[in-house]
């Protein structure tokens, strides 16, 4: 019996344990609050209200802090809900979204942005490229990781290149925007150089060095000119993508084709509208384009 309660005080402990573990996530509000002071709801107001979690900065016209019902808003901390309404705004770093409401759950350390949020990252240095701006329906921001993930009508603009999707993932550490459902990437016609749109099952584009990485039945169009295969990497940069797995191109007018070796690929110059196949080895840098903690 001796020993039973001993690993029930353990398990105890450890749970107490897991609960304080997380006081990154336990949000405070600034400012005077009207209600139950022990039982809550709690409601601020202000010109604006504001409020910290973790590295994020949240400023709105309204905020209301709650506990499970029949807990006090004390033994409840890390348990309690805050929503966020009116002209909302949140900054973290060199992130700042907005939206008309936002719920935070202070279990699951996870922030909802709704009411036609848009979200805008800068680049740190002038030098380092153009800035990221992404709308969604809805937009979720994990305060446990610089992560963000967007769902619903999706769109990114990260210069010349503008994406849509179904869901967007976007690392602030990795500068990386994974997108699914129905993914596309569109880099404008420049000069002589045609619009150029890629399509496939997954997209991941690092945003600082504009690459890409399309996997899942891939296809390039540009022009008259329709390239499909297995994978890509491109570098807008460089003007040049590289297509694995049965990779072949067609262009429409001039009726030529274009097919990679079984060993090879195809290396298809955006600039130039010049497609060629190469018969080596192509290896994508798929290690670059992992989020973080992703294996």
């Amino acid at each position: 019996m001796k020993r039973i309660a001993l690993m029930i005080g353990l398990l105890s402990l450890t749970a107490l344990a897991q609960t304080a573990s997380n006081p990154n996530r336990i949000v405070k509000i600034q400012g005077g609050a009207r209600g139950n002071v022990r039982t809550g709801p709690l409601t601020y107001s202000g010109n604006p209200v504001k409020a910290t979690v973790s590295t994020l900065k949240i400023e709105a016209a309204q905020a209301t802090l709650a506990a499970p019902s029949g807990i006090s808003l004390l033994d409840a901390e890390g348990k309690r809900t805050a929503n966020f309404t009116g002209n909302v705004k949140v900054e973290r770093g060199r992130l700042s979204a907005s939206g008309s409401a936002l719920a935070y759950s202070e279990a699951t350390g996870q922030g909802v942005l709704s009411g036609s949020p848009s979200a805008t990252f800068v680049p740190e240095n002038k030098e380092d490229g153009d800035k990221v701006s992404i709308n969604a329906s809805q937009m979720s921001l994990d305060v446990d990781n610089n992560i963000s993930t967007s769902t619903g009508n999706v769109g990114l603009t990260n210069g010349n290149q503008t994406g849509k999707a179904d869901k967007l993932i976007f690392d602030e550490d990795k500068e990386l925007a994974q997108m699914t459902g129905n993914p596309s990437l569109t880099r404008a016609a420049k000069g002589n150089q045609k619009e150029l749109t890629i399509t496939g099952q997954e997209v991941r584009a690092l945003t600082k060095t504009k690459t890409l990485y399309v996997s899942g039945g891939v296809k390039l169009v540009q022009g008259t000119q329709t390239t499909t295969g297995n994978a890509v990497y491109y570098d807008d940069k460089k003007n040049v993508a590289y297509v694995v797995g049965n990779a072949v191109s067609v262009d429409s007018k001039s009726k030529v084709t274009v097919r990679a070796p079984a060993s090879g690929y195809l290396e298809q110059r955006t600039d130039l509208a010049r497609v060629r196949a190469l018969n080596s080895a192509y290896k994508i840098p798929v290690e670059q384009f992992k989020l973080s903690g992703e294996k």
